[in-house]
């Protein structure tokens, strides 16, 4: 935000100059990037007297003129018409660099040498009436007063300084003069002179108009739209004063029409628009685009919308990009003579995203992004009347009114008790009412509180925290006592979920597995086969087509990665991911709230191990990623349980496993299946993916010593023969439940089939090792137990036992 200091100067008193008032606002909280003088280019600018002019002996057109400056007399070329001998002019002298960019520089013209030039006011940025007769289209002629010899800036005792504000998104208010004016006045102190405008319970007196009717179609993207009608609207250039403060806000002035709208945004923060009301067919709709529906904007590009974007339309045709930039069709020119100004509050997330979407900026879409004052609609409406009349540009009729869903009005309790808390040294009542009289809010007193009315411009005060900031800041931050810091030191270290994390990948890593990271967007098609096609979110506007879906599982960018490996001749794969996948967990789309993010860690091996001298390769199959699992679980005391994977269509029926903590299934391991394993990878390719929070919430993070057993164990191997059909798991499940808790482990050590084992059975050998930690376990109660164990898998299995 760029601020005019004379500008300012109109709306609060200033005693300090340029740099003290820029170190103030940026020890209260409003930083100031930067102080441009505008008089720099008026340094080499000098006051002159024409003491002869002739004409150009080689030129008709052209006038050679001896200008003094005291000391010392030039001859200067002009084209000025405007001239007289006597005359007191600015001459610029060579190496000027004017405001207008132009640089000047001794020169000869039609033969002739030209020792400098003599500007106009257009030249100097300044008002064309400051001499004694009009210089539109010629020389400023000064009084005939004015010093010759003297500067021209400090002869005319300019003080034209820009504040270049660099404001944070809490501070959308500052965005409007008037609102850095509040903010000088609490800052220092000195009274304002606000128009009567900047008062948003004053209201236009205006009649209610019903030449136009408005409709919100989209009342959530539109709180309000209010329009002022107006007739004899006489187009012309805008008056010196008020191009020369929107130049200095780095606004480009036009014609009084669209000037007074720029000049009113930039005073009180309120963006408008003005429609030629002749172009206007029927009613005034605020609505959405329709697909394949397009508009010529005012930079006359040919834009294509779509129904995110949010319009200004009539009953025939889009009129203007709501909050962004307006149509070329309803655009005010010269034959002009009928205006609807509009003054609305347009949704936020809406006009960031048809700007982005478009690759437009503009100053009012940039206030709609950051934040409008909803009630400062009409107040901008009796503003632009006011300065309609002034200015004799057109006569305002009435308004067009129509109201959806404005906020409702902020009120906090302030105390100075826990401002004290906050801030750490002594506040009274007394500060607090100097606060708020400064901030110039409305309150009431309650004893040692008081009720604040928050004003509708100041949308960052939402609770008491807020207004304690607002006391540090006026009250001074040298007033908070420097203390010793309280409480004692702790050591940093990682939490609990981050070394969780670390030695999950130390043991994949370990297990010679490589950590790879995929994109989060994925082909839909293969996240549906994959994952959850109902929990997918889709993308309005992807990248490209095979990102379209934010991921439900990991396993589609494991795929990814092997088929790139694949294509590059490296058949032998062995990958793991840990990251987050996003469930909607929700039927309505669009989406009302964002989807939940679960942190899944997911592998992938395909091929062999790597070739080593001392071992032979071994195959990347189920059992290689099941063993992985396990030493995982073994990692942080868990255990898992593998079961016969259901509804897993792409996995292999008889190589894949669901996997379960307790009763709880947290993840999936199996071989793809063939049918499927040609489009995604070459060979027998193994997946598996877990739900990292349950893992994490039963591990066992960190270790604790336990003394080493004083008794000795007692090792028992046990062989039986079960139908093929049981699995192995639930065998050595049953074992250990039936072992009690006497039986530490128990282990397969061995898988036989053929004879003299039937066909249609196997055998498995199991290792279990009893221990206690009391006592000498005896062979009597050791083999209790384990007669006790054939008994039970012969119940549960049909197991028999193999004595031999």
């Amino acid at each position: 935000m760029k601020v005019s200091l004379e500008w300012l100067r109109e709306l609060v008193e200033v005693r300090q100059d340029a740099a003290a008032l820029a170190a103030t606002l940026t020890n209260g909280g409003i930083e100031v990037g930067s102080v441009d003088d505008l008089n720099a280019g008026l340094t080499q600018v000098v006051i002159g007297v024409i003491q002869e002019q002739g004409k150009h002996p080689n030129a008709e057109k052209l006038w050679v003129c001896r200008v003094g400056t005291g000391e010392k007399s030039f001859s200067v070329v002009t084209g000025a018409r405007n001239l007289r001998e006597g005359d007191k002019v600015p001459l610029a002298l060579p190496g000027a660099q004017l405001p207008n960019g132009l640089t000047i520089q001794a020169s000869k013209l039609k033969g002739v040498l030209s020792e400098g030039m003599l500007c106009s006011a257009e030249e100097l940025l300044l008002e064309t009436t400051l001499g004694e007769r009009r210089s539109a289209g010629g020389i400023l002629i000064l009084p005939q007063a004015a010093p010759v010899g003297e500067k021209l800036a400090a002869y005319l005792g300019l003080d034209r300084y820009v504040l270049d504000l660099e404001l944070y998104p809490n501070r959308p208010d500052c965005l409007a003069m008037v609102n850095v004016a509040r903010e000088v006045s609490s800052l220092t102190g000195e009274k304002t002179h606000l128009p009567k405008w900047a008062d948003t319970t004053q209201l236009p007196q205006l009649p209610l108009s019903g030449d136009i009717r408005v409709m919100i179609d989209e009342p959530d993207l539109c709180r309000r739209y209010a329009g002022l009608l107006v007739d004899e609207v006489k187009i012309a250039p805008s008056p010196d004063w008020m191009r020369r403060r929107l130049s200095a806000a780095g606004v480009r002035p036009i014609n009084n029409i669209v000037d007074i709208t720029n000049y009113v945004m930039l005073e009180l923060g309120q963006p408008l628009h003005a429609f030629d009301r002749e172009t206007i067919e029927g009613a005034v709709h605020v609505r959405r685009a329709r697909a394949g529906e397009k508009l010529v904007t005012l930079d006359k590009a040919d834009r294509s919308l779509d129904p995110d974007m949010l319009l200004i339309a009539d009953e025939r045709k889009a009129l203007g990009l709501a909050g962004v930039m307006g149509g070329l069709e309803s655009e005010v020119t010269e034959k002009t003579r009928k205006l609807l100004v509009e003054s609305a509050h347009f949704e936020a997330v809406s006009i960031r995203r048809t700007g982005r979407r478009l690759g437009l900026r503009s100053e009012a879409a940039n206030r709609f992004e950051k934040g409008v004052n909803p009630y400062g609609c009409l107040a901008a409406l009796g503003r632009v009347s006011e300065l309609l009349l002034r200015l004799g540009a057109g006569r305002p009729l009435g308004l067009v009114d129509e109201v959806g869903r404005l906020p409702a009005p902020r009120q906090i309790v302030f105390t100075a008790r826990r401002t004290a808390e906050v801030l750490g040294f002594d506040v009274s009542a007394r500060d607090l009412r100097l606060v708020l009289d400064r901030l110039g809010f409305s309150f009431e007193p309650e004893g040692e509180e008081f009720r604040v009315q928050i004003p509708s411009y100041r949308p960052d005060l939402e609770i008491e925290e807020d207004l304690i900031e607002e006391a540090a800041r006026l009250l001074g931050y040298s007033r908070i006592p420097a203390t010793q810091p309280r409480g004692g030191q702790t050591q940093g270290r990682r939490t609990e979920e981050q070394e969780f994390r670390r030695r999950l990948r130390h043991v994949l890593a370990g297990a010679g597995m490589d950590e790879v990271t995929t994109y989060s967007f994925v082909r839909a098609e293969a996240d549906a086969a994959w994952g959850s096609a109902k929990d997918a979110v889709a993308l309005l506007n992807p990248l490209r087509e095979e990102q379209g879906v934010m991921r439900t599982t990991l396993i589609p960018g494991l795929l990814e990665v092997a088929q790139r490996n694949v294509s590059r001749h490296n058949l032998d794969v062995s990958v793991f991911e840990i990251g987050n996948v996003y469930l909607a967990e929700q039927p309505d789309r669009p989406l009302r709230r964002l989807p939940r993010e679960s942190l899944r860690v997911a592998g992938l091996a395909a091929g062999k191990s790597k070739r080593h001298w001392l071992t032979a390769p071994y195959a990347h199959d189920f059992f290689y990623l099941k063993g992985i699992l396990e030493e995982m679980a073994r990692e942080f005391r868990l255990t898992f349980a593998f079961r016969p994977a259901r509804d897993e269509p792409l996995l292999h029926p008889g190589r894949s496993a669901d996997i379960y903590l307790g009763e709880t299934k947290v993840g999936v391991l199996g071989e793809i299946h063939p049918a499927a394993a040609k489009e995604w990878v070459p060979d027998r390719g193994v997946v598996f993916e877990l739900e990292v929070d349950p893992l994490f919430r039963q591990a066992g993070i960190w270790l604790k010593a336990r003394s080493v057993p004083r008794y000795p164990g007692v090792q028992r191997d046990l062989a039986v023969v079960v139908p093929r059909g049981v699995p192995a798991a639930e065998v050595r499940e049953r074992i250990l439940e039936l072992g009690g808790e006497l039986l530490q482990q128990a282990e397969i050590f061995d898988v036989y089939t053929g004879q003299p084992i039937p066909e249609d059975h196997r055998s498995l050998a199991f290792s279990l090792h009893y221990l206690s930690p009391e006592r000498t376990l005896i062979d009597e109660e050791v083999n209790a137990l384990n007669a006790r164990i054939i008994e039970g898998i012969q119940q549960d299995f049909g197991a028999e036992w193999r004595k031999e």
